[in-house]
This record gives C-alpha cells, structure tokens and sequence, in this order.
C-alpha cells in the first residue's frame, strides 16, 4: 500500500498520495512500511496544505525525533508536528536577543548559533526541556547558515567576506574547542557524510572535503555561483548555487560532478534536504520549494511557500521549511 509524505512549510506541506486514479483522498494510510526507515519508502506529489505560526522570522528547522524546533533571531521555538501547537520558547541572554540562525540536533541536543560582536555564542540545548546547557564563545566573525554533526562533534563555519575563514570543530560532550580548520572565502554552508565535512566557500564558488577526524582537506571542488546549503544522500552531495539558479550533485567518494541542475533563473536557492528518494531545495527569491529526483535530478515539481524560505528538513514522514509567512492553510 503506498504512503503520503506532508510537505510543511513551516507549514505542513503534506504529500497527497495516489488511491488508484483519485489524487489526495485523505492523510495517511496504514502501511507495512517504516516511516522511520527513510530509504524504503516511496513518494508522490506534493500539495500545499498548510503553515504554523511559529517565531518570527525562521530561518533554520530541526528534528528531535518528536518535535520540530525553529530558530529564528530571537530564539527557539518548539512545535508538535501533527498540528503546529507551540510546546515551549526558548530565549536568554543569547537566544532572544541576538541573530540566532544555524541549528543542528546532536541526538539528544540541540546546537544553535547567534552572532556577538564578539564572535558566536555556540549555545547547547537539551531537547527535552529547552534547557540551555551550556554556552560556547567562539572568536572571529558570526556563524553561516548552516551547522552540521559528524557524530561527535558539531562544525561551525565562520562566515567572512574577506580574505581566507575558516570553520571551528567543537566537541559536543562539553563544548570545548577542538580545532580551527583553514577554508576558503565566506563560508557558509557546511553537512557531515558521515567520515568527512563538506564546506562551502560562498565567494569562491566551491565546497571542499574535510576529513573529519582531523581537518585535513581532502579536496576542493567547483560548483556553481555562490554555494549554500548542502545535502547528504548517502552517496552525493548535493549544493544550492544561490546566485546560479542550480542545485549540484556531487559524488561523496572523489567529488566528481555528477550533474547540475536548474531550480530557477533568480530563484536563489537556499536549504536542501533528502527525503530517501528526492531531493528538496528552498527558494529565497521566489517563494518556493523545488522537489528534485536524487537519481537523475529530474525537477518533479516547484510548490509556493511563505516568503523568504531557508532551512529545510525531512523528519521521516514530512518536509519542513522555514519561511517568514506562518499563517496556517
């Protein structure tokens, strides 16, 4: 029997599914699939069905296992998925009062990162509660978009628009800084595959491999104009080109271009996610989310929005995007 997925924006934008000839018959059905086991189920078009209020200005979404958490400039928000309702808000001194945008969860942490004059304030927070653990200062200039966990330890780029930046390695048991790891020019987006970290280098229009366990840089590949937010596929890499309208695919093993794929002239894709067959890219410029087919990078479909959209995650049974318009469908 097949299965829906939702695709939520931030909003739910759930996944109508096919009943024989009739499309969207209703949510989902029984299955003998496992909705937790990504790579064996199968999806069908997507329909907008409807947005959360949530925060105020989100730009970065993760997944805990049960709730959907939204950071946006002035802290934390925690949503149940089935219906949107606001289960807690977290601020303090750093969330709430600062630009708080990356965010990763660790398996049973929350990491988000704001920006100080300082530098980042790397804050833990412990999803249960929203308990603010710990809080890490990190030198430099603020944080990218994006954060990513390698397991262990939680990557945080430091985005500059001059001269050569770098990305810091921080342990996730306490929050020690492990490492500063030379890249190239504004940093901003950076995923784990598992062994390596990927980064890329917004003014040089390329990502490079880092080797996880200890900062060697592996490679250095181009992509196109202004790389962004990145995927894992479990074998590719997939990167939004902001100012190219283009989404690339790369191959994790050696970094061979596999394709490049349009998403929209002035599109200015962002975020990307894996659904465990399909790849999904938010739309800055144009409101949208592009659902591409990871095999082939076939675009499946383009779905309307709330304005502004960034982040993106897949929480095994739908797709989440962060965007400034909240109002529910």
């Amino acid at each position: 029997m097949s299965k829906s997925i939702r695709l939520t924006v931030l909003a739910s934008l759930a996944l109508a599914w096919l009943c024989g000839s009739a499309l969207g018959q209703g949510g989902v059905t029984s299955s003998t699939k496992n909705p937790a086991q990504i790579a064996i189920l199968h999806w069908y078009p997507a329909n907008l069905t409807t947005t959360f209020q949530a925060g105020t200005f989100p730009n970065s979404v993760a997944f805990d296992g049960a709730s959907i958490w939204i950071a946006s400039p002035f802290g934390l928000t925690k949503l149940r998925p089935s219906d949107g309702a606001v289960l807690a808000t977290v601020t303090n001194n750093n969330l709430g009062s600062n630009d708080c945008r990356a965010m990763v969860y660790d398996g049973a942490n929350l990491w988000v990162a704001c920006t100080f004059i300082t530098g980042t304030i790397l804050d833990k927070v412990r999803a249960r509660d929203g308990a603010v653990l710990r809080s890490t200062l990190i030198d430099g200039p603020g944080p990218g978009s994006f954060l990513a966990f390698d397991g262990a330890n939680i990557w945080v780029p430091k985005f500059q628009r001059v001269a050569v930046s770098s990305v810091t390695k921080v342990r996730a048991s306490d929050g020690a800084v492990i490492e500063e790891v030379g890249v190239g020019s504004t940093p901003n987006g950076v995923v784990s595959d598992g062994v390596n970290i990927w980064v890329a280098n917004g003014a040089d229009n390329n990502v490079m491999k880092v080797r996880a366990s200890d900062g060697a840089v592996l490679g250095t590949f181009s992509v196109g104009m202004t790389p962004l937010g990145m995927a894992f596929d479990g074998a590719n890499i997939w990167v939004a080109n902001a100012d190219a309208g283009t989404i690339t695919k790369l191959r994790a093993s050696d970094g061979a271009t596999l394709g490049t794929f349009s998403v929209g002239a002035g599109s200015a894709p962002f975020g990307v996610a894996f659904d465990g067959a399909n790849i999904w890219v938010t739309n800055e410029r144009t409101a949208s989310v592009t659902e591409l087919r990871a095999s082939d990078g076939t675009v499946l479909g383009t779905f309307p929005v709330g304005s502004g959209p960034q982040g993106v995650l897949f929480d095994g049974t739908s797709i989440w995007v962060a965007s400034s318009a909240l109002s529910k469908l």
